[in-house]
């Protein structure tokens, strides 16, 4: 057994686990491991900020299932990098940084750069070590990878101090996970069956990480066969087709009324890998966990979240994914007609996203509306934060998995890094982020990354020169004072254009779609710049509506 280095041991130990990308900004306390990545054919995809590079892992693991990978340095490489851990803690995904760390001699002396990682990360990380055995780096890192897929998926942050990874040892590498079985049986998916057609008014409610292509047609197959209406969670808009005739919408922030109400008169809900939230439950108002007036069916891979809020009448410890594939290939049984209830909930989706107009020359509503029509049927959008979601959500008819990735976790910045990670995996695809001004400006310096590595999304800004969200907020506490949330812009087409991409300003609707087949044909990354009237706070509230509100 030949003797390594720690980066190089910790680098065939990636490899082992069947890693082929990983994004960084590197630092020079784990210059080991960069040294283990040279000619490991492992991709590194080097970022310009760590937040960025965290993201673009995040999305990376929602589109492949398997862990993203990030490496920052230590003290305030590890701190930028934190907003990613947040996303993909709220999101349930997947994910191991790597964080350089001091030489361990000197801990506990506040040494340059030093942070207890532990401590740190404990609230948001699922588990935070430190490595202080060369030869244990093996042991660690298969910990890492089965935490972080294990039960509810999330984020798992390794300490590397860098005497540790400079060191050598001979260690045998551990070979990667053991496939684990489907865990759902037929006594169990008959339980799931019996219990649903008993129902009379039906609903089910898909959402959580960890979602394939497939999984979202065996979605669509099973409420065919069994004719019932599937809504999605917050953000998690591509676990079914939203063109599927029962497709009833998402359980969003600003949710469709009706559909709101639908939950609320729903007897029975069938909940796949989604945590059943806040969010999806509007503040736990029209699902209240104290007064449990309908059967719930919860099938969640982490039996700690089971009966964790909502007590469910029939619970299954597994994955979605595989509840979904077994229940798809079924056919119905017995049960009540739920054929006007199903075709109701449609209708009730299909007004929602009729364009409803908002002021100025460029009409969000009818750019995203046009958008839906025109994307190719495997494109993939992606969006961060801001009220010019509310307009996307509300308005986008998202292709399955993965047609939409975007954060649970509300997080601002997130898209354009997340559409980098989206084209790389996929570059045949149409990848487009929708970012507002402040949106966009938390990781525009990604283009550097995007032009680097030849990403050539396409990032639609919508730009109303304030932060929207805020604004909307502030216009309903405090009418007409106006405070902290206006933006100076730059002029985005002339940035995209000194990245060596390709820039255009669109100030009217009509001008929206051929800018757009420009931007498609573009062989660069693309910026279209929206002109928005700052009035437009939301689809259907306008600075005077939330005034008025106020009043």
């Amino acid at each position: 057994m030949a003797r390594r280095h720690g980066g190089q041991i910790l680098v065939d130990q990636l490899k082992a686990q069947g890693v082929r990308r990983v994004f960084s900004v590197p630092g020079e306390s784990f210059l080991a491991a960069l040294d283990g990545l040279y000619e490991s054919g492992i991709e590194n995809v080097v970022c310009r900020h760590e937040g960025g590079a965290c993201m673009m892992a995040e999305a990376h693991a929602k589109l492949t299932g398997a862990p993203g990978v990030v490496f920052v340095t230590r003290g305030p490489g590890a701190t930028n990098a934190s907003s990613g851990i947040h996303v993909a803690r709220q999101d349930s995904t997947p994910l191991i940084m790597f964080v350089g760390q001091i030489d361990n001699r000197h801990r506990d002396r506040e040494a340059f750069q030093e942070v207890n990682y532990r401590e740190f990360f404990k609230p948001v990380a699922k588990w935070a070590a430190e490595i202080d055995h060369t030869d244990r780096l093996p042991e660690y890192i298969s910990r890492a990878f089965h935490l972080a897929q294990s039960g509810r998926p999330g984020p798992v942050v390794l300490a590397l101090p860098e005497n540790i990874l400079s060191a050598e040892a001979e260690v045998a590498d551990l070979p990667a996970l053991a496939p684990t079985p489907p865990s759902v049986c037929s006594e169990q998916l008959d339980a799931v069956q019996a219990m649903l057609c008993k129902a009379k008014r039906p609903l089910v409610i898909a959402g959580g990480s960890v979602w394939t292509s497939e999984t979202a047609k065996a979605l669509g197959q099973f409420a065919e066969n069994f004719g019932l209406p599937v809504c999605v969670t917050f953000r998690r808009m591509d676990r079914i087709d939203n063109r599927h005739p029962n497709y009833a919408g998402d359980l969003a922030v600003g949710m469709n009324p009706k559909l709101a109400q639908r939950l609320r008169d729903a007897d029975c809900l069938l909940v796949l890998g989604s945590r059943l939230g806040d969010i999806a439950t509007g503040s736990y108002e029209l699902v209240d966990p104290a007064r449990p007036d309908k059967t719930i069916i919860h099938i969640h891979p982490d039996p700690d979240e089971l009966g964790r809020v909502f007590r469910p009448d029939l619970a299954l410890a597994a994955p979605a994914v595989d509840v979904i594939a077994k229940l798809s290939q079924r056919a119905a049984p017995a049960h009540p007609d739920w054929a006007d209830w199903t075709r109701a909930a449609h209708a009730d989706y299909l007004e929602w996203v009729t364009p409803r107009e908002t002021p100025g020359a460029v009409k969000l509503e009818q750019v995203i509306h046009q958008l839906s029509d025109h994307l190719p049927e495997d494109a993939i959008v992606t969006n961060g934060a801001g009220n010019y979601a509310a307009f996307l959500h509300r308005y986008l008819r998202a292709r399955a998995f993965p047609g939409h990735l975007a954060p649970t976790s509300g997080s601002m910045g997130y898209g354009f890094p997340a559409a980098i990670a989206a084209k790389l995996q996929h570059p045949e695809r149409a990848v487009i982020c929708f970012a507002g001004d402040g949106c966009f400006q938390m990781t525009l310096n990604e283009m550097s990354t995007a032009r680097q590595y030849g990403a050539h999304v396409i990032v639609i800004v919508c730009n109303n020169g304030q932060y929207g969200t805020i604004r909307m907020h502030q216009e309903k506490t405090y009418p007409g004072r106006v405070s902290g949330t206006q933006m100076f812009n730059p002029d985005y087409a002339a940035l995209a254009r000194a990245y060596g991409a390709y820039g255009e300003r669109v100030e009217t609707t009509e001008a929206f779609l051929p800018a757009f087949e420009r931007a498609q044909a573009a062989a660069a990354p693309a910026i279209i710049e929206l002109v928005l009237d700052p009035d437009a706070l939301s689809p259907g509230l306008t600075v005077a509506d939330a005034q008025a509100l106020a009043r």
